[in-house]
């Protein structure tokens, strides 16, 4: 590649936002360009994906390397509260779509992606951190980066740029477009561990989150590999004043599981155990002149309903399909087919998360059987058709949650 290239898409982050976005504008015969700080595979989360996003990875071409990884599939939710258990089957959901997922080691899932962009003539410079930004009022930008390794810079030209940055949130940084984010302020703690007393059949293989009370909880995600993940999440008060390093913390809180604490109790961690505080992110704006963020460079929630991959892809998928509209000269209103458009699906999911935490939506989980049509439509969010408005647990997500889990706490004290 040239010193200082230049390409018609430049996108930052080689993540699954960015390897959807690249494969779309590949296929539409434009120049693309990604631009990733780490080296591959590494460590990231969001490990469990939601039946949503397969159709993004079906259009672009990235489902059969996917699915000939073997990598755990993922039926649905399972979610405990002491004695009680509410199970979500994707299968049994209000919108027609996908009714499988997958739970994924990410290093492994996004060397895949990155291995078929590559095989599909989409360079990837890895180790290379972008500096800086500049973006002319024509839409036009300089980007100045730098590898890693060899500390070498040059500058990459480019008519437009995708930000799949991720945490990174790099132009949001560069732009000063971060926001802190309207949901509760949650930390958390998590590793990888050999599953080595991991049960035989479903048991061993569903993803469960465990309610040890209303701010915390506890995920379990087993891989295809023998390992699974672990991780608890709580406000950032209770994870601070646990005591110990981040694994200690970790135990304590799997200590406090009776579903979880027997079968993890001889695990040891296989990679480092992580401590994130603060991790909830948003954006004053998701697009400019040149530019469109994208997954958790624009927005990031919680973890608790897995929603990031799927913004993420959808996000990206999106951008791509508007970005090739406009540079093959039509008019893109990006105001409403994107930013609005991806708000959208996210103030649903906010809605589930704020109604979560304050209990509503633990109360309608854990009484779900009582009504299987809410239990379906309310699954259907989980599965991550959040822009499917003829489901009433989307078209009236911000007033249904709390007026049902009225009723529903009403009719158990009658």
């Amino acid at each position: 590649m040239k010193d200082n290239p230049s390409v018609d898409i430049l996108i930052i982050g080689a993540g699954p936002a960015g390897c959807v976005a690249a494969m779309y504008l590949k296929q539409k015969g434009y120049n693309v360009l990604v631009v990733e700080k780490n080296e591959f595979p590494r460590f990231a989360i969001g490990e469990s994906l939601l039946p949503r996003c397969m159709e993004h990875f079906t259009e672009v071409g990235l489902f059969d390397a996917i699915n000939q990884a073997g990598f755990e599939k993922k039926y649905g939710a399972r979610f405990i509260r002491g004695n009680d258990v509410c199970e979500f089957d994707f299968s049994d959901k209000f919108t027609e779509g996908w009714d499988w997922t997958w739970q994924v080691p990410r290093a492994e899932f996004d060397k895949v992606l990155t291995d078929t962009l590559e095989k599909h003539g989409v360079k990837v410079l890895f180790n290379t951190e972008v500096l800086d930004v500049d973006i002319q009022p024509n839409g036009s930008s300089t980007s100045r980066v730098k590898h890693i390794k060899n500390a070498s810079e040059k500058t990459i030209l480019a008519k437009f740029i995708i930000d799949c940055s991720g945490y990174g949130r790099l132009l949001a940084n560069q732009m000063t477009l971060n926001k802190a984010s309207d949901v509760q302020v949650n930390a958390s703690v998590f590793t990888h561990v050999k599953d080595v007393n991991r049960p035989k059949g479903k048991e061993g293989t569903l993803i469960t989150f465990d309610v040890l009370d209303l701010n915390t909880w506890l995920w379990v995600i087993p891989f295809s590999n023998g390992n699974t993940s672990l991780g608890v999440v709580s406000n950032e008060e209770t994870i601070k004043k646990t005591k110990g390093d981040a694994f200690t913390k970790l135990n304590y809180f799997l200590n406090k599981s009776e579903h979880y604490k027997q079968r993890f109790k001889d695990c040891e961690p296989i990679i480092n155990t992580y401590d994130m505080c603060a991790f909830s992110k948003s954006a004053t704006k998701l697009y400019g002149t040149g530019f469109a963020l994208t997954g958790n460079s624009a927005e990031f929630l919680d973890p608790v309903f897995s929603s990031g991959v799927t913004f993420a892809t959808e996000s990206a998928l999106k951008a791509a399909q508007l970005t090739a509209l406009q540079l093959k000269g039509d008019l893109v209103n990006w105001e409403t087919d994107y930013e609005l458009y991806i708000k959208s699906g996210v103030n649903v999911f906010k809605s589930y998360v704020k109604e979560w935490y304050t209990g509503n939506l633990q109360t309608l989980f854990f009484n779900a059987d009582d009504n299987l049509e809410n239990k379906r439509q309310i699954c259907s969010v989980l599965a991550g058709y959040v822009w499917d408005i003829a489901n009433p647990f989307v078209k009236h997500h911000d007033r249904i949650l709390p007026n049902l889990a009225y009723l529903t706490k009403m009719k158990k004290n009658s």
